[in-house]
């Protein structure tokens, strides 16, 4: 347990370390696909990218925590071998996003996978906040990036339309975060993160693209109703 600790400690130092070694990432850039997108639609506005910081943060407070009072704790070590997945393959992805968008919406999934995994895997009654929460952030957010990923490089490659890969990757991060969040009712954070990202599409849609604007809105809706029920239930 301890090894697997102090692992998650390691490659946490890395995830947050990955930012200052890279270029800044805003996004896949049109140029490297057959269909030129200024602004995919599905993609949120730069300021809810901010959300970053909290992630790195919380996690760095879950590692070392982690390590230090809880390394033995088998509550504790039963998420860490898939979030120190989740946690390494983030620290290499900002180095595909600029040159590879399809490898970087594989190894992002991948990573959304582990996360989920690691999420559902945390006690939400053990630590909340400290266990169960970091990761919950991190998956919710990471559920919604995958989705974004996907749908630039769907309507890059013009296999469907801006506005309709906007639409059904809003319907398949909706499908995703149900499950996942009935799944952990007593976790809020997943939800609410997802909630944060279809803020971003729809701010980013507001005047441009009422389409995506309103299904975003609905995905919101939707994603809060979802926790009022799991909560009550």
């Amino acid at each position: 347990m301890k090894t697997r600790a102090l692992l998650l400690l390691l490659v946490t130092l890395a995830f947050g370390a990955a930012p200052f070694l890279t270029p800044p990432f805003r996004g896949y850039d049109p140029a490297l696909f057959p269909v030129q997108i200024a602004r995919p639609s599905i993609q949120p506005a730069g300021f809810a990218f901010g959300i970053w910081s909290v992630i790195y943060l919380w996690l760095l407070a879950h590692a070392v925590l982690g390590l230090w009072k809880h390394r033995e704790n088998a509550a504790w070590d039963h998420p860490r071998a898939a979030l120190t997945l989740a946690v390494a393959l983030g620290s290499a992805w900002l180095s595909i996003a600029p040159v590879a968008p399809i490898a970087a919406t594989v190894t992002i999934w991948i990573m959304a996978a582990a996360a989920l995994t690691a999420f559902l895997r945390a006690d939400a009654d053990t630590d909340r906040w400290l266990l169960s929460g970091p990761i919950a952030i991190l998956a919710g957010w990471l559920s919604s990036a995958a989705a974004v990923s996907t749908g630039v490089v769907i309507a890059g490659y013009g296999y469907v339309s801006d506005t309709a890969s906007a639409a059904l990757m809003i319907g398949l991060v909706l499908v995703l975060a149900t499950i996942i969040q009935r799944k952990q009712p007593r976790m809020p954070v997943y939800g609410l993160t997802v909630i944060w990202a279809l803020f971003g599409v729809l701010a980013v849609n507001w005047g441009a693209n009422t389409t995506a604007a309103a299904l975003a809105a609905s995905g919101m809706a939707l994603m809060a109703l979802t926790l009022a029920t799991t909560r009550r239930a």
